[in-house]
Parts: C-alpha cells; sequence; structure tokens
C-alpha cells in the first residue's frame, strides 16, 4: 500500500491556494471550484485542499529545514516550533540510518498545524 491523498481542512480556498503555492514553491495540478477543491502534487502524493475536511496534521519532507522556515518566517506564517532534532536514526526502521531528524512546525493560513521535517546526514 501506499498513501494516496491528504485532505487539509481550509476556510478561504483562494487564500489557502496562494498560501500552499507560495509555500511549496508550485503552482496547483487541478482546481475544481465548485465544490472548493483545489489539489497540489507532494511527489507523487495528493494534497487536496477542501472547504469541508476535517483538520489533518501534514509533516512536510523539505531539504533545508532552516531555509524552509526563514522562507515561512518571512511571509508571516506563524513558526510554533523552531527547528530541532527529534531523534537519530540507528537504522532505516524509520528514516535513513545515521541521519538526525530535524522538525519544525508552522501554522497555515488557515490555523492548521503543519509539520517540517528534514534528514541530516550525522
Amino acid at each position: 500500500m501506499r498513501l494516496v491523498q491528504v485532505a487539509q481542512r481550509v476556510e478561504d480556498l483562494e487564500r489557502a491556494t496562494r498560501f500552499y503555492a507560495t509555500f511549496l514553491q508550485a503552482e496547483p495540478r487541478a482546481v475544481y471550484d465548485p465544490p472548493g477543491l483545489v489539489f497540489f502534487d507532494l511527489d507523487g502524493v495528493r494534497l487536496m485542499l477542501e472547504r469541508n475536511a476535517p483538520a489533518a496534521m501534514l509533516y512536510i519532507a523539505v531539504a533545508d529545514i532552516a531555509d524552509a522556515v526563514d522562507r515561512l518566517r518571512a511571509a508571516g506564517a506563524p513558526i510554533r516550533s523552531e527547528p530541532h532534532v527529534i531523534f537519530t536514526h540507528a537504522d532505516d526502521a524509520l528514516g535513513p540510518a545515521g541521519t538526525q531528524e530535524w522538525q519544525a512546525a508552522f501554522e497555515d493560513s488557515e490555523g492548521n498545524l503543519v509539520g517540517l521535517v528534514s534528514q541530516v546526514a550525522d
């Protein structure tokens, strides 16, 4: 099995679309309004912004977590957790062995908490 799609609750579809287009540095793959759906591609997994979806917490992989946080902060996104190491991978059970997993969190334009994850070589 593999993850195909994640729905993220939004109140203002246009505002959320602008926010995620800026953050992801990509335009939506599809927009259906009505009924109020916007799709982004996250390396083969669809991120669906939807007015009627329940709240979810996404964790998005980024190459450079400090740069991503800096860009988000500059765009006015509230940073709820600064980048920090949460785990060192001794084996490949949850990430590449010999890496540290860094995480941070921010609030998107709709008030959803979103996590960032980076794998950094020890």
